[in-house]
């Protein structure tokens, strides 16, 4: 039986989830390749790293440098993590002929364009499976099973830090600081948190799907990003109220001139199966214009999760080899030549539903005020609900809208929000409803 040698970079969690798959279920995987998988070189720079590992005499190295440029390993595995030794070693890997699978969002949001292009120029593959929603094979779902279709749009809940303390706060009507110290206490959540709550790692993972659905180069930077820290028990009651619950969604849609991709806070009506995705788990939804919706549900991290989805870009990269076939799939879906720089609508030109919650004083007119301003910027409401009439303080009004433009609603915030009879800053959660208007408030 034919032996395929592979060199893995980085034995954190994700790369000793790596290398367990690759020896305890050796034989399995054979039977499945037609080759031997040989874990032939594992490099960490922790001399402690492979510890519980059993690896053969030999196999560990803290040279991760010679390992991707090793004459005899086939595969590379990125599993160092970070933007800058993370993309030297994958393009010395490349240069030197080697096929490369990474997990690392970060790197490929930032330098994938790059990365892909050297990659196919040398005429290797570079798999990323593991890199969007963990086991979930939301990769190979758009570059291979729906290549016959055009990607209307994705609407995913990608990370599970945000969506373990949306739904503690959903389930407990704790504040959001005290679900994000119960995420960490855990172990979901970093102690620096900012990257998966501010929504930039889910951002990450939707400038690399943006790309692969709608055959456009890698653009973060235009990605509008709003995390989920302002989000309050509050807001969430009143959404359930409304036949909503609070999710971070990530959001692409095509467009023919431009597509949509945005982060934000979103408002999921009870019948979209994402309102139903609970603690740490992700979920995408896909539509495409011959298959309709497709819905994929699973871990988005943890070790043996990603591990899988690593593993099955290795066996894939195996089957290419023993049949002579590396590139038999464009590394970003399309054919280089047909990959363009579209552009993304910005943010002001979006023309969603909203709801907005002001704290206002409950005195006659406060409420016609604020409906003229809304009125003015041509935005028309679908329901209200004020909540503790003949209060002294200020009490909360919440409205739905109609189909309303982003711009419009920026500047009539601002207005509203100079009013004397409003306090605090206006909150505006974005609504996404597939039939086009908001549930039914039942009030």
């Amino acid at each position: 039986m034919k032996e395929i040698r592979i060199g893995l970079l980085g034995c954190g969690t994700v790369g000793r989830g790596v290398a367990k798959i690759l020896t305890e279920s050796a034989a399995l995987i054979a039977s499945r390749v037609g080759a031997r998988l040989t874990l032939a070189r594992v490099a960490d720079v922790s001399p402690d790293a492979a510890a519980g590992l059993s690896l053969p005499e030999g196999v560990f190295v803290n040279d991760a440098r010679k390992v991707a440029t090793e004459p005899d390993i086939d595969i590379v595995l990125e599993m160092i993590g970070g933007e800058g030794l993370a993309r030297e070693l994958i393009l010395a890997a490349i240069a030197a002929g080697k096929h490369v699978v990474t997990a690392n969002k970060a790197l490929l949001a930032a330098h994938g364009n790059a990365l892909f292009a050297a990659a196919a120029e040398k005429g290797v593959d570079l798999a990323y499976e593991a890199s969007v929603g963990g086991c979930m094979p939301i990769i190979k779902t758009i570059r291979e099973s729906l290549a016959g279709n055009r990607i209307m749009s994705m609407t995913g809940i990608l990370n599970g830090t945000c969506n373990y303390i949306l739904s503690r706060i959903t389930d407990e009507g704790i504040d959001f600081q005290t679900a994000l110290s119960q995420a960490q206490a855990a172990g979901f959540a970093e102690a620096d948190p900012t990257l998966d709550v501010d929504g930039f790692d889910t951002a990450h993972k939707l400038a690399i799907l943006s790309a692969l659905a709608y055959g456009m180069r890698i653009n973060l930077r235009d990605i509008y990003i709003e995390g989920i820290s302002a989000i309050t028990p509050m807001d969430i009651a009143f959404s359930r109220q409304f036949g909503y619950k609070i999710k971070l969604l990530a959001i692409g849609k095509w467009g023919r001139d431009a597509v949509e991709a945005r982060v934000h806070p979103t408002m999921v009506p009870f019948s979209n199966p994402l309102s139903n995705v609970k603690a740490n788990l992700n979920a995408i939804t896909v539509t495409g214009d011959a298959v309709g919706d497709i819905t994929l549900y699973g871990y988005g991290a943890g070790q043996m999760p990603t591990a899988s989805a690593v593993v099955s870009d290795v066996v894939d990269i195996a089957r290419n080899l023993l049949t002579g076939a590396a590139g038999r799939v464009p590394l970003m879906s399309y054919q280089p030549s047909a990959i363009r720089s579209m552009p993304i609508k910005p943010m002001d030109e979006i023309a969603t539903h909203y709801y907005f919650r002001f704290a206002a004083l409950d005195r006659p007119g406060v409420l016609s005020r604020i409906s003229g301003i809304l009125g003015e910027y041509g935005i028309s409401i679908k329901s209200v609900h004020q909540k503790g009439r003949g209060a002294e303080d200020a009490v909360p009004i919440v409205m739905l809208t109609h189909l309303a433009t982003e711009a419009n609603v920026r500047k009539a915030l601002s207005e509203i929000a100079r009013l004397d009879v409003v306090g605090d800053r206006p909150m505006v959660i974005r609504i996404e409803d597939e039939n086009g208007e908001e549930a039914e408030s039942g009030y």
